[in-house]
């Protein structure tokens, strides 16, 4: 057995310290948390300083008697990485292997080479239970939140549904958002771009206001400069200097791979986490912005060697947020001399992240903006145009950012400048756009809601459980009017733009938009963005020692518990969200949008309106909420079940829409059609998708015996069928050989396996 036993949490990081440490030492894997609380159950005792009660993961059972044969007659190593999670992962370990925390050897490094291995190895602590103090009273109040919130959602508003304290509070932010959006009426007016020209040179320059009525003040305007008189009023040059961005945190590094190569911030993480284990990066769950000095002369040595001196420029940027945890550096490369890596998408993260940490340490990029300011003989207003020359692109050498002199010909004030056209075109304000991942990343660390490690996990849990999706928006065809002044005449016409088109926006569902009405008006301090913000600041606190973590659980608990004995008496009838669309002129009746056991539906009629009423029912539009579904749309959805023909054996073909997305309906038979609208499918494609069916039904007829009894095949395989009771064949029996009494016997002789399900509390 060896001498010391180095516990990680993943194999791959094992695999990597492994290759820097002799023979004396064994690297294991933990497989990340080893203990935790009981999927099933609240395993907190609320009645004694919320204690938890932690067990053993099932999977982690053999790990843990490896681990503990392991560490038997072993110097033991814990290694988990430098955060509250790592904290807690290595302070289970001591417990489950019945280990001493306040003598057990606990190293830390930010980064896995060779040299901060060894140099962890030197400078061995101890496990600081004020991180694990941390880390456990966010998973116990994580815990009773989610315990006691959850169930009450599923009683008032549909099954399946979760809250969490940081979750709930960002599907607020996304629904927030939308009604903002869907409030916005926008504004029109028009910008005015003057083309003019020097010595053959032309150049654009931009009306100072922008005009608002097109008749009583667009036309007019242009009208009036036909004969006017265009002069330099006065030209302003000067440098301008732009510094370069620090290096990357968590937060910045997900918006920055979000922007630049697409990643989603669930990607870049995973991607993040394998270059980290890989030996290629630092710790990639960070506040700070800090690097080391020996990275500080790594840069140094490597720009000045092959850019020269002109491009080094020392900086050390302070972290921002005072609860960052300085101990970590920036996410930076622990080689600057390795410039690529072979895997594709991590060698994309991987250059990203190399050009911003060297572009830190690198001189600002200089340019030389010019400004000259053209007055209007008889008018106030003035034209405006801007010129921009890069003259050192310094740090821009690295991290490129696309940028074009715009020149500007040599002006002088006081002089007359020849005209060639003056175009006003219609432009409308628009709205704060939605959230992308990376925009939501960025909105929740400015509230102070969340920490690095939550913000992927918490943005895959609202789209898992159907809060918000993530998709691509086509936009409207929006008609502009433009007005152009040439020095012959006044020229109208008319444009076409696409407005409000947007690509992968995080869209929140109906089920968002009731769940969070009900949590606002009945739980205002799990979705307070201010509540929630203190009490991630609580949590810093109890890293830091400085309050005791049963004492920030009892005074949350102290005013969420008795919100839920409130909630707990109010109907489902008084949540429930129903919305009148508007009545159908046919028959009067009035249509709400509501939501039903299954999501978001249609509803026609109500007894309301009289007991021999029954109402009728459509699912939602694609892509419509309760409140953004119109009449029009709403109308439409009523139309179904839609005739579309027959088939050649003069059977009718019905599209409708159903739970499971659209479909055919032919002889009693349902046909999907997912890819198709069932409003408009045509009779050809419904006979195509028919034929399909027919084959794939003649497909599962393998053969066929007296008596209806029958060999089908099902998706699990062949089977025995006589209507009543099935039996699967035998792998290594062949369906076409069999007999009728073998079949027989199949089906008589067959067992099926034992369904265990759980008792009902």
């Amino acid at each position: 057995m060896a001498k010391n036993l180095v516990i990680v949490e993943s194999p791959a990081k094992a695999k990597t310290i492994s290759q820097f440490l002799g023979k004396d030492y064994i690297v294991k894997s933990s497989f990340g948390h080893i203990r935790d609380l009981p999927k099933k159950g609240l395993s907190i005792d609320i009645d004694h300083d919320f204690k938890p009660d932690y067990v053993i993961s099932p999977d982690k059972t053999k790990i843990v008697k490896e681990l503990k044969d392991s560490a038997k007659d072993a110097i033991v190593w814990l290694a988990s990485d430098e955060d509250r999670e790592g904290e807690a992962i290595a302070w289970h370990l001591t417990q489950a292997l019945k280990l001493d925390p306040k003598t057990t050897n606990r190293i830390v490094f930010h980064e896995i080479t060779k040299n901060a291995i060894l140099k962890s190895l030197e400078n061995p602590r101890v496990i600081n239970l004020d991180l694990v103090d941390a880390q456990q009273a966010r998973r116990i109040l994580d815990r009773l939140v989610g315990y006691e919130l959850s169930p009450i959602l599923w009683k008032k508003i549909q099954r399946g549904l979760s809250a969490g304290r940081v979750q709930s509070v960002a599907v607020r932010l996304i629904v927030e958002r939308e009604r903002e959006i869907a409030s916005f009426r926008a504004q029109s007016s028009f910008k005015t771009i003057g083309i003019f020209a020097k010595n053959d040179q032309k150049f654009n320059a931009e009306l100072s206001v922008r005009l608002k009525e097109y008749d009583q003040e667009v036309k007019p305007w242009l009208n009036d400069i036909k004969n006017a008189e265009f002069k330099v009023k006065e030209i302003t040059e000067k440098p301008s200097v732009r510094n370069p961005s620090s290096p990357f945190t968590t937060s910045t590094l997900q918006q920055e791979a979000s922007r630049k190569l697409g990643f989603s911030v669930r990607q870049t993480m995973s991607v993040a986490q394998k270059l980290y284990e890989n030996g290629h990066i630092t710790y990639m769950r960070t506040d700070s912005t800090i690097l080391s000095e020996e990275a500080l002369d790594a840069a140094r040595s490597y720009i000045i060697n092959n850019f020269g001196d002109k491009y080094y420029h020392k900086r050390q940027y302070l972290t921002k947020d005072t609860n960052a945890q300085e101990a970590h550096e920036a996410i930076r490369p622990t080689n600057f001399n390795e410039r690529t890596i072979a895997d594709n998408y991590e060698n994309k993260l991987y250059q990203l992240i190399w050009q911003r940490t060297l572009a830190s340490q690198m001189s600002s990029s200089i340019t030389n903006k010019t400004e000259a300011v053209i007055s209007v003989s008889g008018k106030e207003e003035v034209f405006v145009a801007k010129g921009e020359v890069l003259k050192f692109d310094g740090f821009n050498k690295i991290y490129k950012n696309s940028f074009d002199d715009i020149f500007l010909p040599s002006l002088k004030p006081g002089e007359k400048l020849n005209w060639q056209e003056i175009k006003s075109s219609e432009i409308f304000s628009k709205p704060q756009a939605r959230y992308s991942e990376a925009a939501l990343v960025r909105r929740l660390e400015q509230l102070g809601i969340g920490r690095p490690s939550t913000y992927a996990p918490t943005i895959s849990t609202i789209q898992n459980r159907g809060y918000v999706e993530k998709r691509d928006l086509e936009g409207k065809s929006v008609k502009i009017r433009v007005v152009t002044q040439t020095p012959e005449k006044l020229i109208e016409t008319n444009d076409e733009i696409t407005q409000g088109s947007d690509k992968n926006k995080l869209i929140p569902t109906s089920i968002a938009e009731v769940t969070n009405d009900f949590l606002v008006e009945y739980f205002t301090n799990v979705l307070d963005y201010d509540f929630t913000a203190k009490v991630e600041d609580n949590f810093d606190k109890i890293a830091q020692g400085k309050i005791n973590w049963v004492e920030v659980i009892t005074n949350f608990y102290k005013s969420f518990h008795p919100l839920i004995e409130t909630v707990e008496s109010i109907s489902r009838q008084e949540i429930s969200k129903m919305r009148a669309v508007g009545v159908d002129p046919k028959d009067n009746q009035t249509i709400y949008a509501r939501l039903g056991r299954f999501g978001p539906m249609l509803q026609k009629g109500s007894t309301d309106q009289g007991e021999d009423i029954k109402p009728l029912f459509a699912p939602m539009p694609k892509n419509k909420t309760i409140e953004t579904v119109t009449l029009a749309e709403a109308l439409v959805a009523f139309s179904l079940p839609r005739v579309v023909g027959k088939t050649k054996d003069n059977l009718e073909i019905k599209a409708n829409i159903g739970r499971f997305g659209p479909y055919l309906q032919i002889d009693g038979k349902f046909i999907s059609i997912k890819d198709q609208d069932p409003h408009t499918i045509s009779l050809e494609d419904a006979l195509h998708y028919y034929q399909a069916y027919q084959e794939k039904e003649a497909q599962k007829n393998i053969k066929q015996y007296k008596n209806g009894l029958k060999i089908l095949n099902g998706p699990y395989g062949p089977y025995v069928t006589d209507g009543k009771k099935n039996a699967r064949i035998p792998k290594d029996t062949d369906p076409m050989k069999l007999n009728e009494s073998e079949a027989k016997d199949i089906l008589k002789n067959y067992v099926p396996k034992k369904r265990y399900r759980a008792k009902k509390k």
